[in-house]
């Protein structure tokens, strides 16, 4: 069942992927340029707060996932240039990473996990828990105070002469962003029910929910806990040394209460 799961995520990434360069050509050919003080009105705004939240979140994974700090930017600049074209790519390519072994095991706890050498790695403690909380907290919050303030001054979102082809542009590369983070929280949930439930808020109420998830899975953790802990399912503590971790960090594996 792992292959084709992981199979299935690789494919689907891969053609989305694919289908966001072809909006973005489409988009530039037929509407110019995104560089244009017309086209940001205050739901473009609000829109593009909301996907460089999560692109926040995705780059957060990826400067963990990469060994180099000169690595990490270069993807994390992609990211914010790109967006889900980055994000697709990215994970499409950590998945052609995964040795035989990898992917038949588990294809998504190794695409999440951070690959070193036992001998080569050193320890770096991070961001605390309690820190990480109050930051997802506070963005959250930023977010819905952003939402609430565009509705009251602007009015609902669903009006026809709000889609300007740059607007549906970005709204189609926010959401394919939101597939990838849906994978993760699908991963992470033990029911089918709760991982359904947490994919429509985030359909609907976008980053708001993520961080309210993130904020969620953080108070299982204790202080003392690398915030990494949250991205792997309690289940995979067996993979740890697997992956080559140092003696500190099997705690990412172990001690989660889903």
């Amino acid at each position: 069942m792992a292959v084709p799961v992981g199979v299935a995520v690789r494919t689907s990434l891969s053609v989305l992927g694919c289908f966001m360069v072809a909006v973005l050509v489409y988009t530039i050919a037929t509407d110019g340029l995104p560089f244009r003080t017309e086209l940001l009105t205050r739901w473009m705004a609000a829109l593009l707060i909301d996907f460089y939240i999560h692109i926040a979140i995705l780059g957060t994974w990826v400067v963990y996932k990469e060994s180099s700090w000169i690595i990490a930017i270069v993807w994390v600049i992609l990211l914010i240039c790109f967006g889900s074209v980055t994000t697709c790519g990215y994970i499409v390519l950590q998945f052609l990473k995964l040795t035989p072994e990898e992917s038949s095991k588990d294809p998504l706890y190794f695409v999440l996990a951070r690959h070193q050498k036992r001998d080569d790695m050193e320890h770096r403690k991070g961001l605390s828990v309690v820190i990480a909380r109050v930051i997802f907290g506070l963005v959250g919050c930023f977010m819905l105070g952003t939402l609430l303030y565009t509705i009251i001054v602007d009015g609902s979102p669903f009006r026809a002469e709000l889609y300007t082809p740059w607007m549906v542009a970005t709204l189609i590369d926010f959401y394919i962003n939101v597939v990838a983070l849906s994978v993760w929280v699908a991963y992470k949930e033990s029911s089918w029910i709760s991982a359904l439930l947490w994919i429509i808020f985030i359909v609907c109420f976008g980053s708001i929910t993520t961080c309210v998830y993130i904020v969620r899975q953080l108070f299982y953790l204790s202080p003392d806990q690398p915030i990494s802990l949250i991205l792997f399912k309690n289940n995979h503590r067996q993979f740890c040394y697997t992956l080559g971790l140092t003696p500190s960090e099997p705690p990412l594996i172990v001690g989660v209460n889903e």
